[in-house]
């Protein structure tokens, strides 16, 4: 199960290396990086190659760590671009929306490696951080849905009943009781399985129709890879969910 999802995880780095190598610009929106930084052709060369890279490297077990740990600090590189819009605009939801998405995502490449590091007595505590780290970030998608109603709705499908605004607010809500989950550690494994359902259920409705209406957008592309990363993440801290269950040493019987 771990290989299915660490192999997600890298057809969606794949799949955003190859949008900013061919582009030659980095990911629309999820990918902050100034256009007048200091040698932006070079990142552009330097990012498409590290997420091409990583993502090729989880699909193998003997490289899923080093993969892991190149797609992690790549999307850590972007979470922190997001993070100093924060520092400016604290007030903007959409600064700690940003953040989160690519946290989300950073926290799922270190599902891959980090807990294997460590010692085995310090690999709980690594699970328990990474959980409530990806809670936190649900929590955030889930506020946003609430505060960006409007926007949330155009990306539900008209026909899909009842109306747009409900689904918005059920998605939210969604979120926020799979973050709640995953924060406080009740149901976390159910919550951490049907938020991926629920990323899964989003490329599927909302994702995917838009490279068919929209085939040259490179939103609609990036948009894609950004949720089947989510995907991805959601479904690696899923089974390290399962992992550190497992592991729990059982209650002492008389």
């Amino acid at each position: 199960m771990i290989r299915i999802g660490a192999n997600i995880y890298g057809a969606a780095a794949l799949l955003l290396g190859a949008i900013v190598a061919l582009t030659g610009d980095f990911v629309t929106t999820w990918q902050p990086v100034p256009e007048d930084a200091p040698g932006h052709s070079i990142l552009v060369f330097i990012g498409a190659a590290l997420l091409i890279g990583g993502g090729l490297a989880v699909q193998w077990p003997r490289t899923r760590r080093a993969g892991g740990a190149v797609l992690a600090l790549v999307f850590l590189v972007f979470a922190l671009l997001w993070a100093r819009r924060i520092l400016g605009f604290p007030q903007i939801l959409g600064t700690w929306l940003g953040t989160a998405e690519e946290l989300a995502v950073t926290i799922g490449g270190c599902a891959l490696f980090l807990p294997s590091l460590l010692r085995q007595e310090a690999q709980p505590a690594a699970r328990l951080i990474l959980r409530i780290a990806f809670g936190l970030c649900a929590l955030l998608f889930g506020a946003a849905h609430f505060v960006y109603v409007k926007e949330t709705a155009a990306l539900v499908p008209g026909w899909l009943p009842p109306n747009a605004t409900f689904w918005a607010y059920a998605t939210g809500a969604g979120h926020v009781a799979a973050g709640a989950a995953l924060v406080s550690g009740l149901l976390a494994l159910l919550a951490a399985r049907l938020l991926t359902l629920m990323f899964l259920v989003f490329q599927a409705l909302v994702w995917l129709p838009q490279l068919f209406q929209h085939p040259d957008a490179p939103m609609a592309w990036g948009g894609n890879g950004v949720n089947l990363a989510l995907v991805g993440a959601a479904w690696l801290i899923a089974e390290l969910v399962e992992a550190q269950a497992r592991t729990r040493p059982a209650p002492e019987t008389e």
